[in-house]
């Protein structure tokens, strides 16, 4: 990734920073999609370099950094003409170098965690072929963590009778462009020293790819 561009998300008493990530994501997240190849990667990737993980909680911060190996890419995705509409709430950079000395590299990669147990139990009902109720209270094999906080074991256990996990990765709130449901889109964020791979999804992420972090 040799060129990028960065975007910086000015929030104020009309749109707050939270509803501002989603309007502006959503919007990038159309035009990745447009240039999906065959295998639905893109030739952008995405990275928060205000990213920040604390004790209960990690953020995004308010910017935006879209990296591509050249500059024609960026060009053709023309990130302003998607962001058209919010011209007063986002400010673009025009394209630019990757700067030589950089911190490292960084992989963003979607993470999907099983968010509660009500949706746990709305899948073992679909497995199963039962009502949404029925499965919320049959006995299932289920892992839970140890006494000692450390493992995990087996127990046999209800759905209802789970507490809903704590998810501390900061995430962006979405509209699935297939079903129109509203998501949220959870971002991991790993350091690593050497650059590999360039292609993302049509949310500028990867497993695998990464991107300069500076």
């Amino acid at each position: 990734m040799k060129h990028y561009i960065e975007i910086t998300l000015i929030e104020n008493s009309d749109l707050n920073l939270f509803s501002l990530w989603s309007k502006t994501y959503q919007q990038l997240h159309l035009g990745l999609v447009e240039m999906q190849d065959a295998a639905r990667r893109v030739p952008i990737g995405l990275s928060f370099p205000e990213y920040h993980m604390g004790d209960k909680f990690g953020i995004l911060g308010g910017k935006l950094r879209l990296f591509a190996q050249d500059e024609t890419t960026l060009l053709k995705f023309n990130a302003s003409k998607w962001l058209e509409r919010l011209s007063d709430y986002v400010h673009c950079t025009s394209i630019r170098p990757v700067p030589d000395k950089l911190k490292g590299y960084a992989n963003y990669r979607r993470i999907q965690p099983i968010t509660s147990k009500e949706r746990l139990a709305r899948r073992y009902a679909k497995r199963h072929n039962m009502d949404y109720g029925t499965a919320l209270n049959s006995l299932v094999e289920l892992s839970v963590k140890s006494a000692d906080g450390i493992g995990y074991e087996k127990k046999m256990l209800r759905y209802a009778e789970l507490p809903n996990p704590t998810i501390t990765l900061p995430f962006i709130r979405l509209k699935s462009l297939s079903g129109g449901g509203e998501f949220c889109l959870w971002i991991k964020k790993s350091v690593v020293t050497e650059p590999s791979g360039s292609t993302y999804s049509s949310y500028g992420l990867s497993p695998i790819s990464t991107v300069p972090d500076f």
